[in-house]
């Protein structure tokens, strides 16, 4: 099944828009994967898919902790995204991941930056063989973004300027992505996105709770998933956490 369509149903059957980033920190290993373990299963119910990021695949290792944290959440039903930013040339992308997708990640997050011949292709032709998916990252939702993402660019065909995040929404479309991502921080920029691909695409947004993302703004402005880590994770009750977060999104933007 498609990647799209694997977290469509997903968060049709279990009533959630929830992503929940798993960017945990603990000083050992196995305290590490043991908390990560335990905050994944507490909360499942209450979530579309699951998200790693590298600050966990370095201190776990990819075969090993990361391994099997995939496994758990494939037993759980819960779809995994690697938030690996893909940002190199196509022979490094590829096998960076095949990789991640050996281990049984069902979606990658790639930075168009790089372009599609000889950087993203390779990635996206691994991807449709292996039926997993590909997220573009678009706007990211620190307060920083606006330097490379919001900065003025100029088309060296047609000499029109705009956005450099329209650019890479229009991307989107053309190499055919499963979803992209778009910060919960930037209300805004979800909403000039969602002009530009149109309802079908969908788009994730970090940024809710910690770094000042809201839940209602960023669904009424366009949001399909929310990418939700330490409000969730840190908190005391994370199970607690992630059903309110969960009933709140229902209330605003209903699946």
């Amino acid at each position: 099944m498609l990647f799209s369509k694997l977290i469509q149903k997903n968060a049709h059957e279990r009533g959630s828009r929830i992503v929940l980033a798993l960017d945990v920190e603990a000083r050992e290993r196995r305290l590490l994967l043991n908390r990560s373990l335990k905050i994944l299963r507490s909360v499942s119910d209450y979530i579309c898919a699951a998200k790693v990021n590298r600050q966990l695949v370095l201190p776990l290792g990819l075969y090993q902790g990361v391994q099997t944290l995939v496994r758990e959440a494939h037993r759980l039903q819960v779809p995994t995204i690697m938030d690996a930013k893909l940002n190199d040339v196509g022979h490094t992308n590829e096998a960076i991941a095949r990789h991640y997708f050996k281990i049984g990640f069902d979606a990658i997050i790639a930075s168009p930056f790089v372009g599609w011949k000889g950087a993203l292709e390779p990635v996206f032709n691994l991807s449709r063989g292996m039926t997993r998916g590909m997220l573009l990252l678009v706007y990211m939702s620190h307060e920083g973004a606006a330097e490379g993402y919001g900065q003025t660019v100029i088309d060296p065909s047609t000499g029109a300027k705009s956005y450099q995040f329209e650019v890479f929404a229009k991307k989107a479309l053309d190499w055919n992505a499963d979803g992209i991502v778009v910060g919960a921080t930037q209300p805004e920029r979800i909403a000039d996105v969602r002009r530009i691909v149109g309802k079908d695409l969908a788009i994730y947004s970090p940024g809710v709770g910690a770094q000042g993302g809201e839940v209602a703004r960023a669904l009424s402005s366009g949001a399909t998933y929310l990418i939700i880590g330490r409000s969730i994770f840190a908190a005391r009750d994370p199970r607690g956490a992630a059903r309110e977060t969960c009933s709140l999104a229902n209330q605003i933007s209903p699946i």
